[in-house]
């Protein structure tokens, strides 16, 4: 006797900066999932966000090295932000704020393209995240006077797993939720689990992309990442700028990678290991191996490289949810609904 397939629901809209997708597996939870949704993101917004005068994060910069209370909401993001830099050798590392300004990305990335006055590169190694304290125990941060953070390359998808949790216990079904490509899952999947489309050149939902590599996989719980260089650029005179910082020099990375996808055990996982990949360079399918995480990196000329275990599943078919690349030019979708993931700053 054939299994029913689950219905599913899906929701889009864009906030901070980045498409916003929500599918349920209740279609009657739907819109108290996407209101909490809503919720949930304009308070990471008012607490992790670089360009806002009057977030939490932007008034770390006038702390001048003393210890600073902050919300447990900003502790916990510092804490996904200083846990990722460790994990990844400084790879992924949030004290590059200032770097990221010099190159012109100082506001929304809309108002950044907009803007092609040019910017003397200058090598300089960023702060190094080792110079941050978090204090658990008294709820307080200390930034020593100078330094900037940037929690773009893990605000964003631990927003997803937080919201993806949240939302998954409040509805009790099944939830998928992607901010900018970062994909996270949580409750009872579809049958079969979500099908995801993770492809190379950001496109809709509903349809396969008509150029460059693709692969549907299965995602059962934790999350999904696609990191890349191509689809947030900006120009600065003559030069040509992304999002991913090399923290050894302070200026974008050069990297043989096009794109690079992981599947781990929640999205801020998966994120923190495909950013890395890109700041690694060859040799980061190796250590992607080392870690135990499924991956699929995509070099500059096209060629596919995974590591074991992916794709998570080959079953052709619809994906869930097709969640855009917003700081690359990866993509990823899952099962009943679509999805594309790519790393990028979250607030």
């Amino acid at each position: 006797m054939a299994t029913a397939v689950r219905p599913t629901a899906a929701a889009d809209w864009r906030a901070l900066g980045i498409s916003v997708r929500l599918v349920t597996t209740d279609p009657g939870m739907l819109d108290s999932c996407n209101l909490l949704l809503a919720r949930h993101l304009a308070e990471v917004d008012a607490s992790c966000s670089r360009f806002r005068a009057d977030s939490e994060l932007s008034a770390l910069d006038d702390t001048d090295g003393r210890p600073t209370r902050v919300s447990p909401l900003l502790a916990e993001a510092l804490a996904v932000a200083l846990r990722a830099a460790e994990a990844t050798d400084g790879a992924v590392d949030p004290t590059v704020g200032s770097a990221l300004d010099a190159l012109g990305y100082d506001r929304d990335f809309t108002l950044v393209q907009e803007d092609d006055r040019p910017v003397r590169l200058t090598v300089r190694r960023v702060p190094g995240w080792r110079r941050i304290h978090l204090d658990h125990a008294t709820g307080t941060v200390t930034v020593p006077s100078g330094i900037r953070l940037d929690l773009g390359a893990t605000a964003k998808a631990w927003a997803a797993d937080r919201a993806a949790r949240t939302l998954a216990q409040a509805a009790g079904c099944g939830v998928l939720v992607s901010l900018g490509g970062d994909t996270a899952v949580a409750g009872k999947p579809p049958a079969g689990g979500w099908r995801i489309r993770v492809q190379d050149i950001t496109g809709p939902v509903e349809e396969p992309p008509t150029q460059g590599p693709y692969a549907t996989i299965g995602l059962h719980s934790g999350g999904l990442a696609t990191s890349g260089t191509a689809a947030r650029h900006w120009r600065r005179g003559e030069h040509t700028l992304h999002h991913v910082i090399d923290p050894n020099t302070g200026l974008p990375v050069h990297t043989p990678w096009r794109t690079v996808s992981v599947a781990a055990a929640n999205c801020a996982d998966a994120n923190a290991a495909s950013t890395a990949a890109l700041v690694k360079g060859a040799g980061a399918e190796r250590w992607l191996t080392g870690l135990g995480l499924p991956a699929r990196l995509v070099a500059r000329n096209g060629t596919v490289l995974t590591t074991p275990g992916w794709p998570l599943s080959a079953r052709p078919a619809i994906a869930d949810e097709a969640v855009q690349a917003e700081g690359g030019s990866g993509d990823t979708a899952p099962g009943p609904a679509v999805a594309t993931t790519e790393g990028d700053a979250a607030a």
